[in-house]
């Protein structure tokens, strides 16, 4: 069933197998795309937002014009969402300090204390260059990299142009190759 025609079911009856469907063909992205905006760890956070972002298009569905994608219209529902909720869950979450890589080295048996720290804290600087970028580079990346879309699918996601979505790559992985040499990530050069 196309999504055009899910969509005028349940305006038209009601019938909520129909935004079962909807449901049912979008959660995973719209949860990926959630993930991809709170960042590791928050998990919990994102299925939260996914809820959220089908219960209100549940509710607003009759706003939906069908002049766009219903993807495109649910993906800029999610991405604000999971903004909104990233601001809130930053002032919530503690920060842990090095002494937090040491014991995540010591928990893996058999590994390198020493590897396992340092492969920690390559993360951690990554994951904080990645919350350094302007959100619109940050989402770009997740989307080509993380959720594996073409250029194509970001563009109709964003309703930005093609060009304008490879300019956009190209700039946000300039930004993060910057930020990783800044940090002393010379090795960067693996990441992009």
């Amino acid at each position: 069933m196309e999504d055009s025609e899910a969509i005028s079911r349940f305006i038209q009856s009601g019938d909520l197998e129909s935004f079962e469907v909807l449901v049912r063909r979008y959660q995973d992205r719209v949860f990926r795309l959630a993930v991809s905006i709170l960042g590791p760890g928050l998990e919990s956070e994102a299925e939260e937002v996914a809820q959220e972002v089908f219960m209100r298009a549940f509710r607003r569905i009759r706003d939906f014009r069908m002049e766009s994608r219903f993807y495109t219209w649910l993906y800029r529902m999610a991405y604000n969402m999971a903004l909104d909720r990233k601001g809130r869950a930053r002032l919530r979450l503690p920060h842990l300090g090095d002494d937090a890589l040491v014991r995540e080295a010591d928990a893996k048996p058999g590994s390198d204390p020493f590897e396992a720290a340092v492969e920690s804290r390559r993360r951690a600087i990554v994951a904080g260059c990645l919350a350094e970028l302007p959100d619109l580079y940050r989402a770009v990346l997740h989307q080509a990299y993380w959720l594996g879309y073409s250029v194509e699918e970001i563009s109709d996601s964003l309703g930005a142009p093609p060009n304008t979505v490879k300019s956009y790559l190209r700039r946000a992985r300039r930004r993060l190759y910057a930020l990783l040499r800044l940090k002393g990530l010379e090795d960067s050069d693996d990441l992009l």
